[in-house]
């Protein structure tokens, strides 16, 4: 093997893919290392979920100042958040900002798809290719490419011959959608389905909703920041973020640690409704510590929010639809919603139940179903995406002797912490499958913190050869499906156990993130680092 060229024969030190917050923190702290980097994005603007996610309604489930990046004190006292949760228009201009204040821009390259990237051995470095045949070098590759980034669209006959409008919710376009008078459909109820019906209904001539599988779903509870509430939060950012460092998935809400069964059925009840009255994800991610893992438990909670339901959809055949009855509260995705229920309530919204009567084909004038043909103006794709690995399979990722990131990965994700591959050499990935995810920036905040630890100890040791090993990623792996038995989450088909339907190949449940909690995440990491890394193959 010939001797790895130095840096400076590369093109870049480090190529990070992708520049929503991801890729915009890793940018700035490798920057700080007076490293070259350079970003790849597909998009013409930072923001990534923000920039692509412009459908009616996309908004923050997290509270907007849990979300929010925390390593500038500057940032958090300039910036001012509207409302406790932020719509996608004003997250998408807070995403420019940052990048404004940090002048990220002139690193990042716009329009700019990764198609392929392949490892060579005798240089110990990446080649990148882009759609537009270029070809980039780097020593260290990072992906940042998040985990719900690539959209999935329904595998229905058909749906190329529609002779109206069609829109992925993922891919909307940026110049607005007039609804008003129109014959709308909606295909999906997951929660960018929710916040698309529950926004549109009102402005739309008439809306027919298909749903597959009904989510269970609860308020939201949005408001306005007034400026006494504004000088409170910038006051305590110290002890929100501190909070988020130490809850289980760093939201602000955190399990009870009570069981549902060691109160009165009183206590229980008027807990419940406690929750269900506050903003955000309380109800799911501060509710008793066992309702995740105890059927028993979850049936407490999933029947307070059945009887919501039925309380608030006037037509009980409706509501009986609205109300999930193959999984329990909680065990998928919860998409918090404002009046969701109460849509069904207007006369102008139709709720399609297609397990009942099947979409056979998408026709020029509408959609089929095995009743009837509808006639529409719009269809509006609410499919969710291929999630957690979908994106890295859009890339020709090739590793060490050629091999294939699909093939490694053929019965679901084997990984080093959820930050590198066996035979990916000096690959990381930032927010990879088994990692901790929760409120996704607080999580994306340690993970490029602790890549940019490894870069900095690769720059001041002249390292050029960074890889997991054999018994690093088989013993991660391992504990990361040690830790999903007995959640209750991994014995429902959704996109967390690796579900998409729309996607060949992908009707195997899969353990495909990390279900330990945060804290516990971090300390694993932190262990490595402050062992200098003696876990990895170092060269």
């Amino acid at each position: 093997m010939t001797a790895s060229p130095p840096n400076s024969a590369l093109d870049y030190d480090a190529i990070v893919i992708g520049a929503g917050l991801s890729g915009m923190y890793q940018l700035h702290r490798l920057r700080e290392l007076g490293l070259r980097v350079r970003v790849f994005e597909t998009g013409t603007d930072v923001g990534g979920t923000w920039y692509w996610n412009r459908y009616p309604g996309a908004r923050f489930d997290s509270e907007s100042y849990s979300y929010g990046f925390s390593f500038s004190k500057e940032l958090l006292e300039e910036w001012e958040w509207s409302e406790h949760f932020a719509g996608q228009p004003e997250t998408l201009r807070y995403c420019r900002y940052v990048a404004d204040k940090f002048d990220l821009r002139r690193d990042i390259q716009f329009r700019a798809r990764v198609t392929a990237a392949v490892y060579d051995e005798n240089t110990r470095s990446w080649r990148i290719a882009l759609v537009d045949g270029s070809e980039h070098t780097c020593r260290f590759l990072i992906t940042a490419i998040g985990p719900l980034s690539t959209p999935t669209l329904p595998r229905i006959e058909g749906r190329d011959t529609f002779q109206g409008k069609a829109f992925h919710t993922a891919r909307w376009p940026k110049e607005p959608v007039d609804f008003a008078g129109k014959r709308v459909a909606v295909i999906g109820t997951g929660a960018t389905g929710v916040q698309t019906i529950q926004t549109i209904a009102s402005q739309v001539g008439h809306l027919t909703v298909f749903q597959r599988t009904p989510n269970w779903c609860a308020p939201l509870h949005n408001g306005k920041i007034d400026a006494e509430t504004q000088a409170r939060i910038k006051a305590g950012y110290p002890d929100i973020f501190a909070r988020c460092q130490e809850t289980f998935a760093c939201f602000i809400h955190t399990p009870d640690p009570r069981g549902a069964f060691e109160v009165s059925d009183a206590e229980r009840e008027a807990f419940y409704e406690k929750l269900y009255g506050e903003r955000g994800f309380g109800i799911w991610q501060g509710n008793f510590r066992d309702i995740l893992i105890d059927r028993k438990a979850n049936a407490t909670i999933s029947e307070f929010v059945a009887r919501k339901i039925r309380e608030r959809v006037k037509d009980q055949k409706v509501a009986e639809k609205l109300i999930p009855r193959n999984h329990g509260f909680g065990t998928r995705r919860l998409p918090l919603e404002t009046f969701y229920y109460e849509v069904y309530n207007r006369d102008n919204v139709e709720l399609v139940d297609v397990t009942e009567t099947p979409i056979e084909r998408i026709t020029p004038d509408g959609i089929k179903t095995s009743e009837r043909e509808f006639e529409f103006d719009i269809i509006v794709y609410a499919t969710g995406f291929d999630a957690i690995t979908g994106s890295f399979d859009r890339i020709d990722f090739r590793g060490a002797g050629g091999v294939k990131l699909t093939d490694v990965w053929k019965s679901g994700p084997e990984t080093y912490l959820g930050l590198m591959v066996l035979g990916f050499p000096n690959m990381v990935m930032v927010m990879g499958p088994h990692t901790a995810l929760g409120n996704i920036p607080r999580s994306i905040e340690y993970s490029v913190d602790w890549v940019t630890g490894l870069m900095r100890f690769a720059r001041d040791r002249q390292l050029t050869r960074l890889e997991a090993t054999p018994e690093g990623v088989k013993e991660w792996t391992e504990h990361v499906k040690a830790l999903g038995v007995g959640l209750l989450s991994n014995e429902v088909d959704s996109w967390m156990t690796g579900i998409n339907r729309n996607i060949e190949g992908k009707n195997t449940r899969i353990v495909a993130r990390y279900s330990g909690s945060a804290p516990a995440y971090r300390a694993r990491c932190d262990e490595v680092a402050a062992n200098k890394y003696e876990e990895l193959l170092l060269a």
